[in-house]
């Protein structure tokens, strides 16, 4: 079962071995609540942080380098998850890129699937449905020994498909769902300020799905 945690939790001591995963979920927003001075020193206890996308690279590595937890991450479709050096973009250090592959952190296995459903001509962070297709079935065979959380930055299709055709659902995305049954979907792309959930169960998945806009806490 994933509970929602409250994002104001106080410090506290690390859970016990063998108790739920704390894991902070953040997409979309650099929240000013965690992008301060002193972060690290007040944020509440985590094991694994997971970035669902459209976040600078600069805020991943404040993730980071302020938390000492794994931080994974996927890349939205407004290409900002680079850092710049000099005149180059290079990936940010410090955390671990999951799109396309199986990842294990904080004894979780994550499944990555960054981008969205193509929209326009040319934009970046976009794919196919062929390319959604193989990508997603690829990612699939990878994960054909379960995987414990499906993090990507579009929504499946379902409750959480943005009202515009930019931000629709992911029918591949639903697809792997169906197939490699995660425990929990974490995915960005769509705001909260649109009235939706936070969350919702995917009875045909038995997958809860969340929506990381912004910065909230999960146990898994």
């Amino acid at each position: 079962m994933t509970a929602l945690l409250p994002a104001s939790l106080p410090p506290a001591g690390s859970p016990p071995t063998g108790s739920p995963r704390r894991v902070m979920v953040v997409a979309d927003y650099v929240h000013p609540f965690v992008y301060r001075e002193g972060f690290g020193q007040r944020a509440p206890p985590v094991d694994l942080v997971l970035a669902a996308g459209d976040l600078p690279g600069y805020y991943l590595e404040f993730l980071a380098s302020s938390l000492p937890v794994p931080v994974v991450y996927v890349h939205g479709n407004h290409g900002d998850e680079t850092v710049h050096e000099g005149e180059t973009r290079v990936p940010p250090r410090g955390v671990v890129a999951a799109h396309g592959r199986v990842v294990t952190a904080a004894g979780l296995r994550i499944a990555g699937w960054g981008g969205v459903p193509r929209y326009r001509p040319g934009g970046e962070g976009q794919y196919s449905a062929g390319q959604a297709r193989r990508g997603l079935r690829w990612l699939g065979w990878q994960a054909r020994g379960g995987v414990d959380i499906l993090l990507t930055h579009a929504p499946p299709l379902g409750p959480h498909s943005g009202s515009d055709y930019a931000h629709r659902g992911c029918e591949e995305i639903t697809r792997f769902m169906r197939l490699r049954r995660p425990r929990v979907v974490v995915h960005g792309h769509v705001h909260d300020y649109e009235g939706r959930k936070l969350a919702y169960l995917d009875e045909a998945s038995g997958a809860r799905v969340v929506n990381a806009y912004g910065y909230h806490l999960l146990e898994v």
